[in-house]
């Protein structure tokens, strides 16, 4: 059972035992192949054993889960929420109309009027547009200044 890397009889690329580097056996990766020839069938190698460290508990692991407890998505403020609904109902829009005209789904509308969504300046832009409420910003809930941006 003496070959590696897949060299017939061979331990390196330069065909057999001995003749890598000019007949001196150095340890370059290939000693493996070579030795394991020496073990029996079903041995496994000393130390290769036991290298799976997936469930071995770390000292960082209480710091880790600290943190991810603390991380989340900042939400919508409940102010906003209201003002998009009052500004909804003041034109007489539903949540499903509202979302048609800004091409969003209902259940956005419904999230962003909740508090339960994310906020995305794009969706709030458009809310801002349809309804003519300032949205962002230390104005929520005036009037939109009327006139479109010049680029």
């Amino acid at each position: 059972m003496s070959g590696g890397a897949g060299v017939p009889g061979g331990g390196c690329a330069a065909g057999g035992v001995g003749r890598c580097h000019g007949g001196k056996r150095l340890g370059h990766g290939h000693g493996a192949a070579q030795e394991g020839a020496e073990r029996g069938p079903g041995q496994v190698q000393a130390g290769a054993a036991g290298q799976n460290k997936q469930h071995s508990i770390t000292k960082n692991t209480a710091k880790l889960d600290r943190e991810t407890e603390e991380l989340h998505h900042d939400r919508v403020p409940l102010e906003v929420g209201k003002v998009i609904q009052q500004g909804r109902q003041s034109k007489g829009l539903t949540q499903k109309d509202l979302a048609t005209k800004i091409n969003e789904k209902p259940q956005v509308i419904a999230d962003y009027e909740c508090g339960r969504a994310i906020p995305n300046n794009q969706v709030l832009g458009k809310i801002e547009r349809a309804i003519g409420l300032k949205l962002r910003g230390r104005d929520i809930g005036k009037p939109l200044e009327a006139g479109p941006k010049g680029k």
